[in-house]
C-alpha cells in the first residue's frame, strides 16, 4: 500500500518512517507474539476473541503488556487512516518485550514493550473454497508451545516454502503420528459424517476460526469429535479443510499425490463456508 500509516510505539506514521531498534528483542530472539484479525466491510470479526488470545500469548511469554483497552480504538484509526473503513483487510499487531542490552534471559531493568500494528486489504479466498486446493504433510518438529501465537515462525516459514514448492496451498503437520494443524491453519477431516479436529493443547493454535467452526457445527447440526486424528487414517476421510482468520473454510481436495473423497469439495466444508458467510454478514 502507497503512504501507509501504522502504528508504533504510540505514533500514527508512515511505515517508511518506522525505526526498530536492532537490540529489539522481538529482532533478536523472535521473543514476542502477534495476532491478526480480518475486517469485513471495515467491522472487526470475533474482536475479543482475538484479544482474549493475545492476552494469553502475552501471559505465555511473561510480557507485561497494559494498554490491551486501547487496541480497538487504534484498529478503527488505522482502518480509517488507510481508507479501509468499508472494504475487508487484515489488522497485524505485534508485541514484543522491547529493546535492551542482548542477553538470553530477561531485561535485568524493565524495559517498554514494543507494539507495531497496520492493517493490508485482505484477498478473497471464494476461488480456493468453490475449487478446493491440495496440502502437503510433514513431520512437526517445532517447539512444544504451539498454543502461545509467537513470532518466532522460522519452522512455519520453512513448512510454507516446502507447500509452494509443491505446488501446495498449506503444509499440515503430524506429531507422533497424530495430525496437529497446519503452518498457518487449523486441520479438520470428516470421518463418517463427524467432523474432526485436534483438542485444544500446547501442539496446536487455538485459533479463531477454528473456535468458529465448532460454533457453526452445534448451529447447523454437524457432530464434532476434538480428539486426535490418526495419520493412519487420512485415506480413508470422507472431507478435510484447513481453516484460518484470512482463509476461512478452504475444502481440501489433495493431499500429497492422494485424493479426498472424490477430489471434489464436500458438503460438510460448503455448508460450513455458508454458514460462516451469514455470520459475517451480520456485522
Amino acid at each position: 500500500m502507497k503512504d501507509q500509516i501504522v502504528f508504533f510505539n504510540g505514533d500514527y506514521l508512515e511505515k517508511e518512517a518506522v525505526k526498530i531498534s536492532p537490540e529489539d528483542r522481538g529482532f533478536l530472539f523472535g521473543d514476542g507474539v502477534y495476532e491478526v484479525i480480518k475486517t469485513y466491510q471495515g467491522k472487526m470479526f470475533e474482536f475479543d476473541a482475538h484479544l482474549s488470545r493475545l492476552e494469553r500469548s502475552l501471559n505465555g511469554l511473561e510480557i507485561q503488556f497494559e494498554e490491551l483497552d486501547n487496541l480497538k480504538s487504534i484498529c478503527h484509526r488505522l482502518s480509517c487512516e488507510n481508507k479501509l473503513d468499508n472494504q475487508d483487510a487484515a489488522i497485524y499487531i505485534e508485541i514484543t518485550r522491547g529493546a535492551a542490552r542482548r542477553t538470553h534471559c530477561f531485561p535485568g531493568k524493565p524495559v517498554a514493550p514494543a507494539i507495531y500494528m497496520m492493517i493490508n486489504p485482505c484477498p478473497s479466498t471464494k476461488k480456493e473454497q468453490g475449487k478446493g486446493v491440495k496440502i502437503i504433510f510433514r513431520p512437526d518438529i517445532r517447539w512444544a508451545r504451539c498454543d502461545i501465537k509467537s513470532v518466532a515462525l522460522v519452522a512455519n516459514v520453512l513448512a510454507t516454502q516446502k507447500a509452494v514448492e509443491n505446488d501446495a496451498a498449506e503444509t499440515v503437520f503430524i506429531r507422533d503420528g497424530a495430525v496437529t494443524e497446519g503452518a498457518s491453519s487449523n486441520f479438520f477431516a470428516v470421518f463418517d459424517d463427524v467432523l474432526y479436529t485436534h483438542p485444544e493443547s500446547h501442539y496446536i493454535l487455538s485459533g479463531i476460526t477454528r473456535k468458529v467452526v465448532l460454533e457453526l457445527c452445534y448451529e447447523i447440526g454437524v457432530r464434532v469429535k476434538q480428539y486426535p486424528i490418526l495419520s493412519s487414517r487420512l485415506d480413508t476421510a470422507d472431507e478435510m479443510m484447513v481453516v484460518s482468520t484470512t482463509k476461512e473454510i478452504i475444502p481440501v481436495i489433495q493431499y500429497d499425490d492422494k485424493k479426498v473423497g472424490d477430489g471434489t469439495p464436500g458438503p460438510v466444508a460448503r455448508e460450513l463456508q455458508q454458514a460462516f458467510d451469514r455470520a459475517t454478514a451480520k456485522l
